[in-house]
This record gives structure tokens, sequence and C-alpha cells, in this order.
């Protein structure tokens, strides 16, 4: 049932954005053949400030009528994760650190529940997140996605669909989908310099690789050069 003081919904499927390189391109690939309501999850992290600004470029950039107004939501983790590197941004996972070392305990519980509420009150049947199968963390399974949005549609008496298109797929073929988008306004750094990638960082280096898998030139500006040490100040 939708909340009635909400306007009549226009989007039948909504995208979990975060302005990075995979959940751009599945908007980006959504918005070419059905109405999306892009959703972004506030937690208070260290980079938030320059991944919602390059979100909202990349949106404008692929701007039509089948891209609807971003909706941003708020979910602070800070009470939770308190020193955390990913809120003090100091001793931040480092170039050659493994995929482990950058993972944010329950990080998909927080924006996936919130992003499938909202769905319920606006009426929005599905919901896609850009996970990619290789993704080594508990919260990013199927049977986590499966049982997570089961439920919070039972919390609600709601029926919203969780779709994960790249979950069979490698990096270097979602970055193939995404030719031709605007990803110089996508962001993947977890310590920005100066409002800049960083180019030290874990997911800088994951950034300089799927560019480079691809074969495609990455158009980033990063403030220090690849393989620079760890990021540590």
């Amino acid at each position: 049932m939708t909340h009635p003081s909400l306007p009549t919904p226009v989007a039948d499927s909504a995208v979990l954005i975060s302005g990075g390189l995979d959940s751009a391109i599945l908007a980006g690939l959504w918005a070419r053949e059905r109405i999306i309501q892009p959703i972004y999850v506030h937690c208070g992290l260290f980079w938030e400030q320059e991944e919602i600004s390059h979100c909202r470029l990349f949106l404008e950039a692929i701007s039509s009528p089948h891209v609807l107004p971003l909706i941003e939501l708020h979910q602070p983790a800070n009470d939770l994760y308190g020193a955390h590197w990913s809120l003090s941004g100091t001793n931040v996972p480092g170039h050659d650190t493994p995929d482990e070392a950058v993972f944010l305990p329950g990080r998909n519980v927080l924006l996936l529940a919130k992003a499938l509420l909202l769905c319920h009150l606006r009426g929005i049947g599905r919901l896609g997140l850009a996970p990619l199968g290789s993704n080594p963390f508990p919260d990013a399974t199927p049977l986590f996605f499966q049982t997570l949005s089961s439920t919070v549609n039972m919390a609600v008496n709601g029926n919203v669909s969780v779709e994960l298109p790249f979950l069979d797929k490698h990096k270097v073929d979602v970055m193939r989908l995404g030719m031709g988008m605007p990803l110089q306004h996508t962001f993947s750094c977890i310590r920005p310099i100066r409002g800049l990638h960083c180019g030290a960082c874990n997911k800088c280096a994951e950034r300089q690789a799927a560019f480079a898998s691809a074969d495609m030139p990455d158009p980033t500006i990063y403030a220090n050069f690849p393989g620079s040490p760890p990021c540590t100040a």
C-alpha cells in the first residue's frame, strides 16, 4: 500500500547508487529501458561528500525522462563504527591490501533495509543493486539479499524484489557494459584528497585495475601516482 502523503509513483524500478563504477553503470543501463528512481544512502563515511557530488554529476550527465531526481536517505553509522577508519580517514587500507581490509560490518543491512522501505512507500516494485559475484563479503551473497528483502517485505506486508544483475559477472564485463557512459563522474576512493581520488588506497587500486582490465582509458585525476605508499596520514 502506498503511503497517502507521498506522490503517485512513476518509477517501477529503483537503483541503490553509490557513485561508484558498478552502481553507476547499472543505473545507466536500466535508464535505457525503464524509468528509474536513484537512491543514495548517507552513512556519514569519510568519502561521502565527494562521492555524492560525483553521483549527482553522473546522473546529470545521463539525464533523461527515464531518470527521476535522486532521493537521498540518511542512516548514520558513527554510533556503530566509532573511531573506524571509514569515519576518521586515518589508517585507510592501502594500494596493496586485500579486499577484506575494506569490509564495513553490516553496511548492506543499513543500506538495503532503508532503500527497501522507501520502495515500498513509493510503490516501486524492484530495487537494483550492483554487487559482483567476486564480492567476498557475507552481506553480499544471494542468500543475504533474499533473506533481508523477505524480512523487510514481511515487516510491511510488501512485495519489493531485489535484483542483482551483475552477480554472475566479473569487473571487466561490467566495465565493458559501461563503455560510452560518463564514467569520469564516478567516484571510488576511500581517502579523497582535495576532492580527488587519492591514487593510493585499496579502492583506487581497484579502480585503476578495472579500467586497465577492460582496456579503457582511465579518465580519473589522482592526487598521487598509482602505487604510491598507502594512505596512513
